[in-house]
């Protein structure tokens, strides 16, 4: 595939290249086991000749399919709530088809607009024909300007203050619910008001990928999805990850090199063990975007 050289200072400057596609035939569980492999939280769906763009699958809609959303019908009706069934599913029954899209010659200044105005975290690059030519995400854009702005500020100053929280009692289940209804990425787990871990996508994706299926007795979704989150929390093999946590007081440019480092997309913020805010790559991003 050849393209016509960009002009400088295109979307293509900070892009990936080299993108991981899937077809739409892949099974939902190998969809699950390449995003926990390569760490992805979205992968575009494509077809393997053409390379043509089909759709997206993003951890988002597989947390939706295990339990947190309408997706999850397809469990309960198709499969009668057959877990080990279900993931032998097509991809292309879960995945996005209305995927927001940048041309690979669009300016970096117009993607990143259009990103912030979608809340999307990533787009797929397209060239003339559709085809996949390349990836953009929030964590591109905050390495590429982290490098050019000076972060002045403290995180207290730019934090998001009311953070949704939930106890380490609750299932599984419902700890998906609300963050498929609340439409957010982040569950931190309290306990006695101080933090104790915390619950995001690509953690539920990584549990289920393998680990999940230890808790199936009947082979039904319920076995695991009754399981208290504190299960996951605790689980050796489940690739838990603690959170990224910093202080309030902390510089913005100290706490963006260490969500670069760890390859986390927030941190939380904490004084004395108890949860005051959280700070994420959008925020980053739009902090250093007025900045500029």
């Amino acid at each position: 595939m050849s393209l016509k050289k960009p002009k400088p200072g295109t979307i293509m400057d900070i892009a990936t290249t080299d993108v991981v596609t899937l077809p739409p035939t892949t099974t939902i569980m190998a969809a699950t086991k390449t995003m926990k492999t390569y760490r992805f939280r979205r992968l575009p769906i494509a077809d393997p000749g053409t390379r043509r763009l089909e759709g997206i699958i993003t951890a988002t809609d597989l947390v939706n399919f295990f339990g947190g959303g309408d997706k999850y019908g397809i469990i309960e009706r198709k499969y009668s709530g057959n877990l080990l069934a279900a993931i032998n599913e097509d991809v292309r029954e879960i995945m996005e088809r209305d995927v927001l899209t940048l041309s690979y010659t669009d300016d970096l200044n117009d993607g990143l607009e259009l990103m912030l105005s979608r809340g999307v975290g990533g787009c797929p690059i397209v060239d003339e024909e559709n085809r996949v030519v390349g990836i953009v995400t929030e964590r591109d854009y905050l390495r590429y300007m982290a490098g050019m702005c000076d972060l002045q500020g403290k995180v207290s100053g730019y934090m998001t203050k009311s953070v949704i929280t939930a106890k380490p009692t609750l299932s599984i289940a419902e700890a998906m619910k609300i963050m498929i209804s609340r439409k957010i990425r982040r569950l931190p787990i309290i306990e006695d008001g101080l933090l104790i871990g915390w619950l995001n996508t690509p953690t539920i994706v990584r549990y289920f990928s393998g680990e999940a299926f230890k808790a199936l007795v009947t082979g039904n979704a319920n076995d695991v999805l009754s399981q208290p989150v504190s299960s996951i929390l605790s689980s050796t093999s489940s690739g838990y990850v603690s959170p990224l946590t910093v202080s309030p007081d902390e510089a913005m440019c100290e706490v963006a090199r260490k969500m670069l480092s760890r390859r986390v997309g927030c941190a939380l913020v904490v004084s004395d063990g108890r949860l005051e805010g959280i700070i994420t790559e959008q925020d980053m991003i739009k902090f250093l975007y007025r900045s500029r």
